[in-house]
């Protein structure tokens, strides 16, 4: 499928692994001019060159060493980026623990990272969108939003309350062709998984190689997801067909999630 999105400009945050990297490489496919952001150069150069091994001809490919958590760092990102009809929120998660041992600064940390920093790229870009009458807004949440994970207490927290603000934004920038939706992953083979089932195994008392096996065993997939999977997810969200998809959840976890709805 065409998703006609070629020529288009996307700015993808935490981009130089994992879940960003996914959708990234999955937009530069479809020809968008990607501009990754992340706060370590070497593998942002990394990636971007992957990115310009699998983009067309003429598809701009950029990369901004940055905390994008920070005000600084949007502002960098922006600087290289000043115009995205495609924007990808992420951001690394805030550790796991117990609340007990959480403080002020804890859960300000979090809440600035995984709330109010996409809030602030939202408000300096959707506008634009809207005058250009497209516009593409994809945050990267978590699984645990629907399910919450005991040990991510902070994560939970603080992604939920980006989902409780875009679900009413989402409603009003539909009518101009700018939608905002949430990709929400389950078990993906990333670094942030491994840091959680590390804590888990530790908090239990068991092996990393015991509680990954656990948590496979309840995925009815049978397996850990592919950040590739997931980035082709997010490109299709992002793309012409997707215009009437708005303030949504996509939970993509293999089954792992026994709701109904």
């Amino acid at each position: 499928m065409d998703l006609g999105i070629a020529g288009k400009q996307a700015l993808v945050c935490a981009a130089s692994k994992g879940l960003g990297r996914g959708c990234a490489l999955a937009l530069a496919k479809e020809g968008v001019h990607v501009t990754i952001v992340a706060r370590g150069r070497e593998a942002l150069e990394a990636t971007a060159a992957e990115l310009g091994k699998v983009s067309p001809q003429g598809t701009a490919i950029r990369f901004v060493a940055a905390d994008i958590t920070t005000p600084e760092g949007r502002a960098a990102a922006l600087a290289a980026c000043p115009q995205p009809d495609i924007l990808v929120n992420n951001a690394g998660g805030p550790p796991p623990g117990d609340f007990r041992n959480w403080s002020r600064e804890d859960w300000i940390a979090a809440l600035d990272a995984n709330m109010l920093t996409p809030i602030e790229l939202i408000k300096a870009t959707v506008d634009g969108m809207i005058v250009r009458r497209f516009g593409r807004i994809v945050n990267i949440t978590s699984g645990a939003v629907k399910a919450p994970i005991d040990v991510l207490g902070l994560s939970n927290g603080a992604r939920s309350g980006l989902t409780g603000f875009v679900a009413g934004l989402a409603r009003k920038t539909v009518q101009h062709n700018v939608t905002i939706n949430n990709l929400l992953p389950g078990f993906f083979d990333t670094d942030r998984i491994r840091t959680v089932v590390g804590g888990q195994a530790k908090s239990r008392g068991v092996s990393y190689e015991a509680a990954l096996a656990e948590r496979i065993a309840t995925i009815p997939a049978g397996r850990i997801g592919d950040p590739e999977e997931f980035g082709a997810a997010c490109a299709f969200l992002c793309g012409a067909q997707a215009g009437f998809i708005t303030g949504q959840n996509l939970l993509l976890d293999g089954g792992a999630y026994p709701g109904t709805f």
